[in-house]
């Protein structure tokens, strides 16, 4: 992994890059323009570790591109992801707050590059514009909404209704259209069954039954979508 501080020539790239962010949209352009320089780059090849579990905070991180994992091991041995982090979505915000060390590693799921907003630069803009912990408190809201909508999804739905809604979600996020139309699987199912907190053995189950009503087929990463309304009903 390599870690760097920008140099000059990027920074206003950086600063594009910040400022469409949800944290830094109605901060001024000056106030992005701090932010951006002191903001460092890291940059980590698929599989690499970001941080580990148990490692002190200094900071939080914005995706630019590629894919985070954030998982835990359980005391089993196994391991559990707890969410998959992808561009223009930030992690780590609540943690500089509470001073404790990570409870959860980070690992890249592709080659990805990350925005690393150090934890002195944050707490002085929140020291001098309140638009700015307008947005950090909206930000770390809408995570817990998430967490929250998580805790609820794996408690009171099926295992077809979490998969049905992840294909659903990631429908959209590709921005099709179709009614019938093809998926990419952004991560592989082992890593899925674990975000939906399944086995990869009910992952399996659950997509041969959506496949047997004939509502997806499945080759690999690719998932065919045969209708769209009639997927959505299953899922209810």
């Amino acid at each position: 992994m390599s870690v760097e501080r920008l140099p000059r020539v990027d920074r206003p790239g950086i600063a594009s890059l910040l400022a469409r962010l949800p944290l830094f949209q109605e901060l001024a352009a000056v106030q992005v323009e701090c932010i951006a320089a002191q903001t460092r780059t890291r940059h980590l090849p698929k599989g690499e570790i970001l941080f580990h579990q148990g490692e002190e905070s200094h900071g939080f991180f914005t995706v630019v591109s590629g894919q985070i994992k954030l998982a835990f091991a359980s005391a089993q041995g196994n391991e559990k992801v707890v969410e998959i982090i992808g561009p223009r979505q930030s992690f780590g915000e609540a943690l500089m707050f509470m001073g404790r060390p990570y409870p959860v590693f980070a690992q890249a799921l592709s080659d990805a590059f990350l925005l690393q907003i150090p934890k002195q630069t944050v707490f002085d803009l929140l020291r001098t514009d309140s638009n700015f912990a307008r947005a950090m408190l909206a930000g770390l809201s809408r995570r817990l909404h998430s967490l929250v909508a998580d805790v609820e999804a794996y408690s009171l739905r099926s295992g077809a209704q979490r998969v049905i809604g992840y294909l659903l979600q990631l429908h959209a996020q590709q921005e099709k259209t179709e009614d019938e139309s093809s998926l990419s699987l952004p991560i592989s199912k082992q890593v899925l069954a674990s975000r939906l907190n399944l086995t990869p053995e009910s992952l399996s189950r659950v997509l041969h039954e959506l496949s047997c009503a004939n509502l997806i087929s499945v080759q690999g990463r690719q998932v065919r979508i045969h209708g769209l309304q009639r997927l959505r009903e299953f899922g209810l």
